[in-house]
């Protein structure tokens, strides 16, 4: 994949109080290259509780193309690409929820707990041509798995 669409992508998690912050943190990195960095956040739940944010934001070319690889596991990948007109933002932003329970056992899955958001490359910038970068990196990653 020569060219990479992206200009970035964002993961994002919570760690709740009932949660091991190890595990949480393993899932997340289920995505990442090896040795990335994690940035941690503490914030404050309703009822007083603390929730650990963790996330990642991934900007060299060679990480993006790693953490788009992982995507390329998803059992739902034909629905994915079906659905990107409903995943992509005006802002061109591609999002997509990741199961965190199947991350913490290495699979790829959506669902809920993981938050990707990838800022696609689009010139000009309409959700239009997004969708079709999108739906490009997407196709391209079909065709190495």
């Amino acid at each position: 994949m020569p060219q990479i669409p992206l200009h970035y992508v964002d993961l994002r998690t919570f760690c709740y109080a009932t949660e091991d912050e190890k595990r949480v943190e393993e899932a997340l990195r289920t995505f990442l290259p090896e040795e990335f960095e994690i940035e941690r956040a503490e914030s404050e739940g309703h009822y007083g509780d603390r929730i650990l944010v963790l996330s990642a934001r991934v900007e060299n070319a060679d990480d993006v193309r790693h953490v788009l690889s992982r995507l390329a596991d998803l059992e739902s990948f034909d629905e994915l690409i079906d659905e990107l007109d409903e995943r992509v933002t005006e802002n061109t932003e591609l999002f997509l929820r990741l199961d965190k329970q199947a991350a913490f056992a290495g699979d790829v899955r959506l669902g809920a707990g993981i938050t990707f958001r990838g800022k696609v490359e689009a010139y000009p910038a309409k959700k239009e041509q997004a969708v079709e970068n999108a739906e490009e990196v997407l196709e391209r990653l079909r065709e190495q798995d």
